[in-house]
């Protein structure tokens, strides 16, 4: 889950539900910069973060009983290995983009733990393994998966509230093309981004978001039970070049 404080208590955002922000985004990039295998590579983003842990126990929840926030979690080789079978059913596209994503996690945390390091030898393997079967260059795959990582990039600065006031510019991430994109909020609210990357000259971009007000749970379940109550709103944003 995305969690952001709220004056009176939490915003809730779903990670696939970011995924399908992303998406959105994804659609209009410049046609003539797609990478190969294009509806392919816009199902393996809309699921990036798929094959979360259940709703069970404490899973979604810090010591506090607060709404756990993705970026408190620790590394799951069992959801990676979730994700990368979800796009395996799918195709070995798929399944190579997301395996390149979570090799991009967590390669970092080599050496922490043997399950970790014999899941990532793997996905090396596999990797090599699904590019060769899916008759593409190891450019075009990388070009594929950045454009993945550039989106994952934008949406998570949106659903995390980052974009700065005041036309301040803050940086995305390198898009596929390895440039430096950055996005900046004008006075009337709109967003730009520069370079601009997509073809239309104005876009508009929506998120589910769950508005809990209760600040503090005993499990997964009342959790759960309060988001399926909670107060939804749908968070909006319009590009404009």
């Amino acid at each position: 889950m995305i969690v952001t404080p709220t004056q009176t208590g939490w915003r809730v955002i779903h990670q696939q539900a970011h995924g399908l922000l992303a998406t959105q985004l994804a659609l209009h990039w410049s046609e003539k910069k797609r990478p190969i295998r294009w509806v392919e590579t816009l199902v393996a983003l809309s699921e990036h973060d798929d094959g979360q842990d259940a709703w069970e126990g404490r899973n979604h929840l810090t010591e506090a009983g607060a709404p756990l926030d993705f970026k408190e979690l620790e590394y799951s080789v069992e959801q990676a290995k979730n994700m990368i079978q979800i796009g395996l059913e799918k195709s070995r596209w798929n399944a190579l983009l997301l395996s390149m994503h979570t090799t991009f996690l967590y390669e970092e945390k080599r050496g922490e733990d043997p399950a970790l390091d014999e899941f990532l030898n793997q996905q090396k393997s596999n990797q090599t393994k699904w590019c060769k079967v899916c008759k593409a260059t190891v450019a075009e795959a990388r070009y594929a998966y950045y454009f993945l990582q550039w989106c994952d990039a934008l949406s998570l600065v949106l659903c995390q509230n980052l974009v700065q006031k005041e036309e301040r510019r803050l940086e995305v991430s390198k898009g596929p093309d390895g440039t430096s994109y950055y996005i900046f909020q004008r006075p009337n609210g709109s967003l730009g981004l520069e370079p601009w990357p997509f073809d239309e000259k104005e876009l508009s971009v929506h998120v589910e978001s769950f508005l809990l007000t209760q600040l503090a749970f005993n499990d997964d379940t009342e959790l759960y039970n309060a988001l399926n109550d909670a107060e939804v709103e749908e968070l909006s944003w319009t590009f404009k070049q």
